[in-house]
């Protein structure tokens, strides 16, 4: 989802990608030494602060900024908040900030933030950036655009290949996913997990995992980069946002349709 509203933050995406101009992956900064600690003092600024009176959105922002760990086990869910030590889900780490305070916000404000990336306040793009901190707000950039954008992209391509085939009077979906992958990377979606798994040390497994196919489009999409010119990254990333705006107006309708009428 978006770095304020997500309407804006692809508003922001569209106009950094105008010129076709690649935004650089900044390494994100993680501390190890004491984690523990600084998570700790986190989470007791987060409850003091909503407890004195300030947005809960602020202060779990605040809490974000202040939070030190990549990944961690919690109440029997593994939480990973940083995706191939770039790109950051700011997201599920206010979804794990929000456990810590069960009661204490309103529930609809909270599903629509974490649901539909849709915040109880507007804050502009310089005033998040300025709240969670430079090195997080361009982690979590590097998640917008390696994971999120590049997602919509396999999608947004995977319907013109079978709006195509539909024409042509082909109704089955063989072949699609090769398709897809080879008119974006080059090569197919088998060849393509298999040498990412290689460079990565990991098993050749039949199956994936959630937190494993984040890092495998994290990597395809720099994949992507360094294989295409700009022109080509740049007009892949608006077919992607164009379809992520298709499928948040979706998303959106009936949540604003309820309020109207609520």
């Amino acid at each position: 989802m978006g770095a304020v509203n997500l309407r804006q933050n692809l508003y922001y995406a569209l106009r950094l990608w105008a010129d076709g101009d690649i935004i650089y992956l900044c390494e994100i900064i993680v501390e190890v030494a004491g984690v523990s600690a600084r998570d700790t003092q986190a989470i007791q600024r987060l409850k003091i602060a909503i407890a004195e009176g300030k947005n809960w959105y602020v202060a779990v922002l605040e809490a974000i900024r202040l939070w030190s760990s990549p990944e961690e086990d919690y109440e029997g869910r593994h939480y990973r908040y940083l995706v191939d030590n770039e790109a950051f889900d700011w997201l599920v780490l206010a979804e794990r900030l929000c456990e810590e305070l069960d009661g204490l916000i309103p529930e609809k404000e909270r599903a629509n933030l974490l649901f539909f990336g849709i915040p109880p306040i507007e804050l502009s793009k310089d005033k998040f950036k300025n709240i969670i901190g430079d090195f997080k707000y361009q982690a979590h950039l590097n998640y917008f655009y390696g994971i999120l954008v590049e997602k919509f992209l396999i999608l947004a391509v995977t319907e013109e290949i079978r709006k195509k085939k539909r024409v042509l009077g082909l109704n089955n979906d063989n072949g699609v996913v090769d398709e897809v992958y080879q008119r974006i990377y080059g090569a197919n979606k088998s060849a393509l997990l298999k040498q990412f798994r290689k460079e990565r040390h990991y098993p050749q497994l039949r199956s994936i995992k959630l937190s494993e196919l984040n890092e495998f489009t994290y990597w395809l999409f720099k994949y992507r980069i360094k294989r295409c010119d700009k022109s080509c990254v740049a007009s892949d990333t608006k077919k992607a946002l164009t379809k992520l705006y298709e499928i948040l107006d979706l998303k959106t309708k009936p949540l604003h349709s309820s309020t109207l009428q609520g």
